[in-house]
């Protein structure tokens, strides 16, 4: 059963606030993810972040926010440093479902502000990005892995893979049976046919499989029609 959260809800500000002296988050917590500082960066932070380990519902948690999906998404889709004002704009393209050219400055300052005093703190905390607030940019850390590995996103009411393959299994099953005991019409063509129905079958479904798992993946495809609907990897 697909698993659903509770949207978070966004703090509002001024856009362009700054952090206190230091301008640095530090994430010192008992988390799962172990102790991961908001504004570090460079290799030893990647390598940080890869030997620490996400827990599957830290996870769900980010993703549990569609702003934070909109961060990952554009982050998994560009793989370079972004700043937050770019960002900000894209989210909000997404979200009033219009073109970047068309997001308003006070579109754009709500978005921001939601960024910049409540989401990517969190991200930076939980490890799974580099945030510099000082500068305003960010990037993905190595920690983003844990995300291809737990989960995938599909829309509501679709069959998972796991589903599909007991499927295909089942009628695979079914027709080696048929075939077997003689069972009409199935003596009709020889056993290579059905060898090569089976086969077949099997073949569509894992091209199918892999182009949808891709299209649907944060970073693949038009974010807006991910579901809110999360469901761990099968």
């Amino acid at each position: 059963m697909p698993v659903q959260y509770a949207m978070d809800s966004d703090t509002t500000g001024t856009e362009g606030e700054q952090p206190s002296a230091g301008g640095s988050i530090a994430a010192d917590s008992s988390t799962a993810t172990g102790t991961v500082s908001a504004r570090g960066s460079g290799p030893d932070a990647d390598a940080s972040a890869a030997e620490s380990v996400i827990a599957p519902e830290t996870v769900f948690e980010v993703l549990s926010n569609e702003r934070r999906r909109y961060v990952l998404h554009h982050l998994k889709a560009t793989r370079e440093r972004v700043s937050v004002r770019e960002l900000s704009e894209q989210v909000a393209a997404w979200e009033n479902g219009i073109e970047v050219a068309a997001v308003t400055p006070k579109e754009r300052k709500r978005v921001y502000t939601a960024l910049h005093q409540t989401h990517l703190p969190k991200m930076a905390e939980v490890g799974v990005i580099d945030y510099d607030r000082d500068r305003g940019t960010l990037e993905l850390t190595a920690a983003i892995e844990a995300f291809d590995i737990y989960l995938e996103i599909v829309p509501e009411r679709e069959l998972s893979w796991s589903e599909l393959s007991l499927a295909l299994s089942s009628f695979s099953a079914a027709l080696v049976a048929a075939v077997a005991l003689g069972v009409y019409p199935f003596t009709l063509l020889p056993d290579i046919a059905y060898a090569a129905v089976i086969a077949a079958g099997w073949f569509v479904v894992g091209v199918a499989h892999t182009y949808v798992q891709r299209s649907e993946r944060l970073g693949g495809g038009d974010p807006t029609d991910l579901s809110e609907t999360l469901r761990p990897l099968d």
